[in-house]
């Protein structure tokens, strides 16, 4: 499935200043990695973004957003926010910086 190529521009444009940020294929779509570890990505039209435990169930409770369930089961720490969830710059940015925050932790965690 190919994924929103806008969509990527716009993320592109959010990361541009992060240190360290490398884009891979997977999922079927494009994920952007911050020291090596996936911070969110495209899957289709949607943003799929890691969430800090502490900050998943107030994530869970934003419009537009689901459980990230690629393989039919929820994944832990992973959110789908759908089109009309990232559709204006802010929304996007404060999607991107929650996962650029996962990273972060738990690159202070080792």
């Amino acid at each position: 499935m190919p994924y929103d190529e806008e969509l990527a521009a716009r993320i592109r444009r959010v990361l541009r200043r992060t240190a360290d940020i490398t884009e891979r294929t997977m999922f079927g779509g494009l994920a952007f990695l911050c020291h090596g570890k996936m911070c969110c990505g495209i899957v289709g039209r949607d943003l799929m973004v890691r969430v800090l435990e502490k900050d998943m169930s107030s994530a869970m409770r934003r419009a537009h957003v689901r459980p990230m369930d690629f393989t039919g089961k929820p994944r832990r720490g992973f959110v789908y926010v759908a089109p009309p969830g990232v559709a204006t710059d802010r929304s996007l940015r404060m999607w991107v910086r929650k996962g650029v925050a996962f990273v972060k932790g738990s690159i202070r965690q080792r």
